[in-house]
C-alpha cells in the first residue's frame, strides 16, 4: 500500500498484491516516470527491496527511514536479550527476576503502569545483560532530540561504537544495521522531522478496520476497491441523494 502523506493530503494512492520488489516496481510503472522524478521525500521501513527500487526509480528523493521502524527493531533486539537470559536463569535455578518483565523494557517509561514501574525498578538492581541492553536503549532516545544531521550523525556513530562493545549479539546486530543505513537515517533530520511513516501506521489501522467491518473479502479486487473507497479520498459528486 502506497500513501500520499504530505501536508495537503493523507490518502491511499495505490494497492498492490504481495509484498515483493516486482509489486513495488508495478506502482512506479503506474505512477509514471515524470511523477516519480518529481518526488521530493519518501518514507519507508528498511526492507531491502524498498531501498533498492526507490534508489533506482526515485533516487533524487530524500528517502527517510523514520523513528517508528528503528525503534521497533531496537525493541526486538532488547526482547531477544531478555528472553535468552530469562531461559538461562531458569535453567541455572536462579530467581526468576525477569519473569513478567517484557513490557517493562519495551514500553516508554511514561507509559508504564504502577506495577510495571515497580517491577522495572526491582530488575534494574541486578547486574544483568538485559539491564545493560535496556540502558543502551534508553540512551539511544537522545538521538531523536538532535536537529542538525551532522550532530545526529556524531551521536549515532558513538552510540553504535558503545553497542558493538556491549557483547550483546542482538544489540550488536542492530547497531550494524544502523551503520549500514546511516545516511538514510540522517535523512529524517534533513527532512526536518516532518516526513514520517508513523502516519502510515494509522492509515494501516484503518485498512484493517475496513477488512474487519466487512468480515473479510471473497476476492482481492473487491478488497482493493473497498480500500480505495475507505482511504483514497476519492472525488464525490457535488449533489446529494434525493428522497421522495
Amino acid at each position: 500500500m502506497v500513501y500520499q502523506i504530505d501536508a495537503g493530503a493523507r490518502r491511499l494512492l495505490w494497492v498492490g498484491r504481495d509484498r515483493t520488489e516486482a509489486t513495488l516496481r508495478g506502482f512506479f510503472e503506474t505512477f509514471g516516470e515524470a511523477h516519480a522524478k518529481a518526488l521530493r521525500f519518501i518514507a519507508s521501513d528498511m526492507w531491502r527491496p524498498y531501498l533498492q527500487v526507490i534508489a533506482d526509480l526515485a533516487g533524487q528523493a530524500v528517502h527517510v527511514l523514520d523513528r517508528y521502524h528503528v525503534v521497533a527493531k531496537l525493541n526486538k533486539a532488547i526482547d531477544e536479550v531478555r528472553a535468552k537470559e530469562a531461559r538461562e536463569l531458569a535453567t541455572k535455578g536462579y530467581l526468576p527476576v525477569l519473569k513478567k518483565s517484557r513490557w517493562c523494557f519495551l514500553k516508554r517509561p511514561e507509559h508504564l503502569t504502577e506495577g510495571q514501574e515497580q517491577k522495572l525498578a526491582e530488575v534494574l538492581r541486578y547486574d544483568l545483560r538485559t539491564v545493560r541492553a535496556y540502558l543502551l536503549k534508553e540512551s539511544f532516545e537522545a538521538f531523536w532530540t538532535y536537529t542538525a544531521p551532522r550532530w545526529a550523525g556524531w551521536f549515532l556513530d558513538r552510540w553504535c561504537t558503545r553497542a558493538m562493545r556491549s557483547r550483546l549479539e542482538p544489540i550488536k546486530s542492530f547497531a550494524q544495521t544502523l551503520r549500514n543505513h546511516r545516511e538514510l537515517l540522517l535523512n529524517w533530520f534533513r527532512a526536518k522531522k516532518e516526513i514520517s511513516s508513523g502516519t502510515v501506521e494509522g492509515l494501516n489501522a484503518n485498512a484493517k478496520l475496513t477488512i474487519r467491518k466487512a468480515r473479510g473479502f471473497r476476492s482481492y479486487e473487491v478488497l482493493k476497491t473497498a480500500l480505495y473507497h475507505a482511504l483514497g479520498h476519492l472525488p464525490e459528486p457535488n449533489f446529494g441523494h434525493r428522497f421522495c
